[in-house]
């Protein structure tokens, strides 16, 4: 599978350019990082939430971090949990498993970013497939991150 056809049809009507940056087959984002020699701090990944009114909402922050649900609950005074897995499998049916964009509007999701990403020139996403990375620049991730709340709500737990 190569990248997301919503997403790069998605990046293609907001005019925003991308550089796809294939990399050897990896199921993590350590892995990806390692394989394509890209800090960790530069990738892009997405964490799906919900809560009890199935609102759900797309969590973006660096591959190098993780995400404080207690922080996010706080900052949003709500009452998220992590998706379950056969709903990412039905929200992102063009993508491989584990591989979700982090792009909330091509998928109709609100969004949150953590502001970490906004101080990198580029800017790694996963594109859907375990080979392929879209790099784009920090003006296009913030169009891309422009329909939800910049936060800190994660920390880093890879140097």
């Amino acid at each position: 599978m190569n990248a997301s056809t919503r997403l790069t049809r998605y990046l293609n009507e907001k005019n925003i350019p991308y550089q796809a940056v294939e990399h050897f087959h990896s199921n993590s984002s350590v892995g990806t990082a390692i394989t394509a020699s890209i800090s960790l701090k530069q990738i892009a990944k997405a964490v799906l939430l919900k809560n009890h009114e199935d609102k759900k909402l797309m969590a973006i922050l660096p591959a190098s971090d993780k995400l404080s649900l207690s922080v996010v609950n706080d900052k949003l005074h709500g009452s998220f949990k992590l998706i379950k897995e056969r709903e990412l499998y039905q929200l992102f049916s063009d993508c491989n498993q584990g591989a979700i964009p982090p792009a909330p509007v091509a998928y109709h999701l609100t969004m949150i970013c953590e502001k970490k990403l906004d101080r990198l020139s580029k800017v790694y996403l996963e594109s859907g497939d375990h080979e392929t990375l879209l790099c784009v620049t920090q003006d296009d991730f913030k169009t891309l991150m422009t329909s939800g709340k910049h936060l800190h709500f994660s920390h880093e737990v890879f140097h």
